[in-house]
């Protein structure tokens, strides 16, 4: 069954553009026009996510986003907006947001970021496996022991905790926020600089292995690619 996306978008052209590309990539969307169509589409159906331009008529979409909230706090949604002033980044942050995206964007990016939302919630349901066995790798993060092939490696922590979620996340969009935010617990230049040296370890000691990869998302996240 698709996943049903509420788009909430005033630029009818744009919306229409939107929502062909996201049914084209197996999503049922329905697209409103404003912030009112918007609530009175999300009352009367039942959707996976809601994607909301902030800057709307009758109701932005910040307003939305709160009403929305009110009825099922656990709906994810993502703002688009031609707006990249902090302000509202941080509120729509303080809303509860999954994430916050400025025009104008790389559609592909917001299809990643859309997949990487909704696996969030199975990412969690599952956050409790110690052990992954994937390509030619056996992964304990409890023991926070690596075998490849015939090589075994002991991880630090941060090593650690970075491959898991990888794995979690492994053949799917892993954001580079939320890395930083679970294991760095701040985002900022020189969290990200760290997090890039660890992806730099993790690859070499994953170079064995043929059958994997880590790859890098528009720079925006990364992907544990299993080739077998």
């Amino acid at each position: 069954m698709s996943n049903r996306i509420l788009l909430v978008e005033d630029d009818q052209s744009f919306g229409a553009v939107l929502k062909d590309y996201l049914s084209i990539n197996n999503f049922e969307v329905t697209l409103a026009t404003d912030g009112e169509m918007g609530l009175k589409e999300f009352t009367e159906k039942e959707f996976d996510i809601c994607i909301f331009d902030v800057m709307m008529p009758k109701k932005d979409g910040f307003s939305l986003a709160e009403d929305v909230k009110k009825i099922d706090k656990n709906t994810p949604i993502i703002f688009l907006t031609a707006r990249n002033m902090r302000e509202d980044i941080l509120k729509g942050y303080q809303i509860g947001a999954d994430d916050y995206i400025t025009k104008p964007f790389d559609t592909e990016l917001l299809l990643y970021k859309i997949k990487a939302i909704l696996q969030r919630s199975a990412v969690l349901e599952n956050e409790d496996q110690e052990q992954f066995k994937i390509s030619d790798i056996f992964f304990d993060s409890m023991l926070r022991q690596l075998r490849v092939g015939e090589k075994e490696y002991k991880l630090s922590p941060k090593e650690n905790e970075l491959l898991k979620l990888l794995c979690l996340h492994r053949n799917d969009f892993m954001p580079r926020d939320l890395a930083l935010r679970k294991i760095w617990k701040k985002e900022n230049y020189f969290t990200a600089r760290s997090m890039d040296v660890y992806i730099a370890k993790l690859r070499k000691l994953l170079k064995d292995d043929e059958g994997l990869e880590i790859i890098n998302v528009h720079g925006e996240g990364f992907r544990l690619l299993v080739k077998n």
